[in-house]
């Protein structure tokens, strides 16, 4: 079954579905839906190319209304900034850091090594730079509160994991009623950073750990959970969640991922729970 990830479609715009998938689409909540379990892939690759819109088929093993978990990264996908680029950027080192997170996000570069190389950059700044970013950088990807509600309304838990800083995600989770987090924990004395991280990297393999800790506490199983993120160290969760949502991802993301969202904000992540099959 297809999803179009959008709440209208204009005559023409359903005429073309037709044309180019032979089915008609009909509205279902705030998407449409076209019922073909094997469509011509190249068929819909042009027809979203055409209406710039995203268009998905949902994986044949994976049950909307059985959706028990929703787990997300946070930079670049739940908000818009790399928040330790935003860091450096305070002491003026914006440039290199960046060009070692974009390596890294597109999986050339070992992401536990290059964190641990972009934090020790940031020695001997001041913890108030933290909140400076907090609070004049740090802003939601387009639709991030209507998708948090939603879920809320459907009782399904969120979570958030990232590669980057409990200084975020303690304060995203408390902003937003975030129900688990994890993430790194930047170690602080007296007031400043000393370009270390207490305790084990949360990377790839933890991110999935993390994953499967939660599915066990909710007695749930995989494939009943659905897993967003934009780069390579988001893949092995990705890969053992029910669904896997590459959202505005690097190349190596959007190819191995089951959907992806490209044009849409992150309120259409709702449409993978409120498909009728």
């Amino acid at each position: 079954m297809l999803i179009i990830h959008t709440n209208h479609l204009s005559q023409t715009q359903k005429q073309e579905v037709e044309s180019l998938l032979g089915s008609t689409p009909y509205s279902v909540a705030n998407h449409y839906q076209v019922d073909l379990d094997d469509p011509n892939m190249t068929s819909v690759r042009q027809l979203s190319e055409n209406l710039k819109m995203d268009i998905n088929l949902l994986p044949k093993g994976f049950t909307p209304s059985s959706a028990k978990l929703v787990i997300s990264d946070m930079d670049s996908t739940l908000i818009g900034i790399e928040c330790v680029d935003e860091i450096a950027d305070m002491v003026n080192l914006k440039p290199q850091v960046s060009a070692i997170t974009e390596a890294a996000m597109r999986g050339e570069l070992n992401f536990e090594s290059s964190l641990t190389q972009r934090v020790a950059l940031l020695n001997g700044l001041s913890e108030s730079a933290l909140q400076k970013v907090y609070d004049e950088r740090l802003f939601l990807n387009p639709g991030a509160e209507v998708w948090l509600n939603g879920l809320k309304e459907r009782k399904i838990p969120f979570a958030l994991v990232s590669g980057g800083f409990t200084y975020f995600t303690d304060r995203l989770k408390e902003q937003l009623g975030i129900e688990f987090t994890r993430s790194n924990q930047l170690e602080i004395i007296d007031g400043q950073l000393t370009g270390k991280i207490v305790g084990s990297i949360i990377g790839a393999e933890a991110k999935a750990f993390f994953l499967q800790e939660l599915c066990d506490v909710l007695s749930i199983d995989l494939n009943q959970s659905i897993a967003i993120g934009d780069g390579a160290n988001d893949l092995l969760m990705m890969n053992e969640a029910g669904l896997s949502i590459a959202y505005h991802a690097k190349p190596a993301v959007q190819e191995k991922a089951s959907t992806s969202l490209n044009y849409s904000g992150l309120d259409k992540v709702l449409d993978f729970v409120n498909a009728e099959v």
